[in-house]
């Protein structure tokens, strides 16, 4: 209050607490990373990386992302701002992971600090944990490899008696080839 008004927050850092909230709400992964120093062209070939990808990533002032994480009960993940804060989104959770990694070994200005991954706070060390797993595509893979063997052992139990059958077959024909041969 000043001088006995109310003094309502501006439109615009209403609107950025709200969408930072809905992009936390609506996404399985949301990443701070420090970028200072970065160029204005690893900035556009980084965000360019991302875009490609499918992730979101933005840079909201960090008083108006505290109060946003605050009002969700993510306090904890405050401590991920610690100076100019870039946030990206994702419903991948690996994916971005190893992007930011990735780029962050070319541009040292770039770090991942922390995050929330389905509305759990994370540190760095389960961010880079997150970006060592295999791709998506690779785990399915593997899935249904397991899931497969089983069966693929299965059929070849089924078969063996067939494939004996055929072989004693076999051997009665060649004996016989044999003998009539010899006679």
């Amino acid at each position: 209050m000043k001088g006995g008004e109310i003094i309502l927050p501006r439109p615009e850092k209403v609107d950025a607490i709200a969408e930072f909230k809905e992009r936390l709400q609506s996404h399985a992964l949301a990443i701070a990373t420090r970028f200072t120093g970065m160029t204005a062209a690893q900035a556009t070939a980084l965000r360019k990386k991302l875009r490609d990808s499918g992730i979101k990533f933005k840079v909201y002032k960090n008083t108006l992302a505290a109060r946003a994480l605050s009002e969700l009960g993510y306090g904890d993940a405050v401590k991920f701002m610690d100076g100019p804060t870039a946030w990206a989104f994702s419903q991948d959770p690996v994916a971005p992971t190893k992007i930011l990694r990735d780029f962050g070994k070319e541009v040292p200005a770039l770090d991942m600090n922390g995050g929330i991954i389905e509305g759990k706070v994370i540190g760095k060390s389960d961010l880079m944990a997150l970006a060592d797993m295999p791709p998506r595509e690779v785990l399915l893979a593997q899935v249904v490899g397991v899931i497969a063997m089983p069966l693929r052992n299965f059929v070849g139990v089924l078969s063996a008696p067939l494939r004996d059958t055929v072989n004693v077959i076999d051997q009665v024909r060649k004996k016989k080839e044999e003998t009539n041969a010899a006679a």
